[in-house]
């Protein structure tokens, strides 16, 4: 990490010297990008590492801005409670882009190797770029929580905690009805004494996992122990490895491929089939399913609402030597305007994302429970829809990158409770039956699967596999 500075500080009108407000540029970078988090829907991952690009951090320097960035994110919630004890007012309170500084540090101060007279000189330099006059209220801040350690402050805000779950959600630093969420998730496959270690992993930083697409690439060492695609980066740098795959391997989640591959393996595959990915922004699954429908003769088709999206689906598509044509429609109404039309259909629905929070820190301060009643709506919908553009015999794959009841086996009793031409699969044995090794799959009473950070080194996947009868809806 290079830290020089210039030996001449600037001076104010009159002569009088001006403060140094220089920041090393993997701070900048951090800092810029939790700020662009906390202003606007943008998630980190899509940001950092173009972020990294444009500053042209070398290893040690992209290393350090991803940890600062996914750290302060992560653990926001918990630094809001000791900002707001060391300061004295609500963070409400705090000008933004001060609140962001000093999140910043205090990250720097109680959960890295960081010297503490640099992270509090450079958060305060930062401080002072967003607001005029912010520089000795964030020093005075900073210096308050320096003076202590890690361990007494969860000690001072556990205190202030009105109930078990508040003191858990800030130690662990999750929000309570998150917190709840889990819990109750986990207490339907008997499960619930593995909380706490669901918490941690949410915490952890993931590895970097590969995906390998079928006909067009091959799985290198080291395999990953479930999807036969998936393999962690070799040498643990993937990048000059994806330059040279051409396209044909990709960064992508286990539990994502895995949850892919079920839909292709939930029954034989005919030549001549045709498949539909609904929601399929931003095109990882699009891709796996791409390369296996072309390897079986299927052909496959894929719609994203959102436009930049739906160039994201785009571009991951464009390096395969495969066609897929990629729409831009409300996914209820491109689904309902093609009855009996398809044989395999993937409803990746929009979701809280909470069980991406080890990629998406920012989501668990992002979504509240009142985004739950809107969404699953939604993917009622989605699903119902999708079920009208099956195929007698097709199947619908219904996943969610959360854990949550609700989006979940909620909405698929729901969409079973309103057709009668629907029949479950066994997701569960479908999944261990691709699997390559045997894999943990507690049962909630359904076939249904739910993929888990903590027991199975995934995103928190939920898959059910549904498959359309001749009988009429009701």
């Amino acid at each position: 990490m290079n830290d020089r500075r210039s030996s001449r500080r600037p001076t104010r009108p009159g002569g009088r010297p001006q403060p140094d407000r220089s920041v090393q540029p993997a701070r900048r970078v951090a800092y810029d990008v939790i700020r662009a988090v906390s202003e606007s829907d943008a998630y980190a991952n899509l940001l950092l590492p173009a972020a990294i690009a444009e500053a042209g951090l070398g290893p040690q320097d992209a290393s350090l801005a991803t940890e600062l960035t996914y750290g302060t994110l992560r653990r926001r919630g918990t630094y809001d409670a000791i900002i707001a004890e060391a300061a004295g007012r609500d963070t409400a309170d705090i000008d933004p882009g001060v609140l962001d500084a000093l999140r910043l540090g205090a990250h720097q101060l109680l959960a890295t190797r960081v010297a503490s007279h640099a992270a509090v000189n450079e958060s305060v330099n930062l401080a002072a770029s967003g607001s005029r006059g912010a520089a000795g209220f964030a020093n005075a801040v900073l210096r308050r929580i320096a003076r202590d350690t890690p361990g007494e402050w969860d000690e001072r805000i556990a205190r202030q905690a009105r109930s078990d779950d508040e003191r858990l959600g800030l130690r662990a630093a999750h929000p309570v009805w998150v917190i709840r969420a889990l819990r109750r998730a986990l207490a339907a496959e008997d499960r619930i004494d593995e909380l706490d270690a669901l918490l941690e992993a949410d915490n952890a930083s993931p590895e970097v996992t590969l995906a390998a697409l079928p006909g067009l690439a091959e799985p290198a060492e080291p395999r990953r122990p479930y999807a036969p695609t998936a393999f962690g980066a070799p040498g643990g740098d993937p990048r000059a490895y994806l330059a040279e795959s051409g396209g044909t391997v990709r960064v992508q989640d286990e539990g994502s491929q895995l949850v892919a591959l079920a839909l292709t393996a939930a029954t034989p595959v005919d030549e001549g089939e045709q498949w539909l990915d609904l929601c399929a922004g931003p095109g990882g699954k699009t891709a796996l399913l791409a390369a296996i429908a072309h390897a079986h003769g299927a052909r496959l088709e894929a719609n994203e609402v959102v436009p930049a999206r739906a160039g994201l689906v785009r571009n991951a598509l464009r390096p395969l030597p495969i066609d897929v044509p990629v729409h831009e429609e409300d996914g209820r109404l491109f689904a309902a305007a093609r009855p009996s039309t398809f044989d395999r259909i993937l409803v990746d629905a929009p979701c809280t994302g909470l069980g991406a929070l080890r990629r998406r820190p920012e989501a668990r301060w992002r979504k509240t429970p009142t985004d739950i009643a809107e969404l699953t709506a939604l993917q009622e919908e989605l699903l119902l829809a999708a079920v009208e553009a099956l195929r007698p015999g097709g199947v619908v794959a219904y996943a969610t990158c959360s854990p949550h009841l609700a989006e979940t086996t909620g909405v698929v009793s729901e969409v079973l409770r309103v057709r009668d031409d629907l029949v479950e699969l066994d997701a569960r044995a479908v999944m261990s039956g691709l699997s390559r090794s045997p894999i943990d799959l507690a049962s909630d009473g359904t076939g249904r699967v739910q993929l888990w950070p903590h027991r199975h080194g995934t995103d928190a996947m939920f898959l059910a596999l549904l498959q359309r009868t001749e009988k009429g809806s009701r």
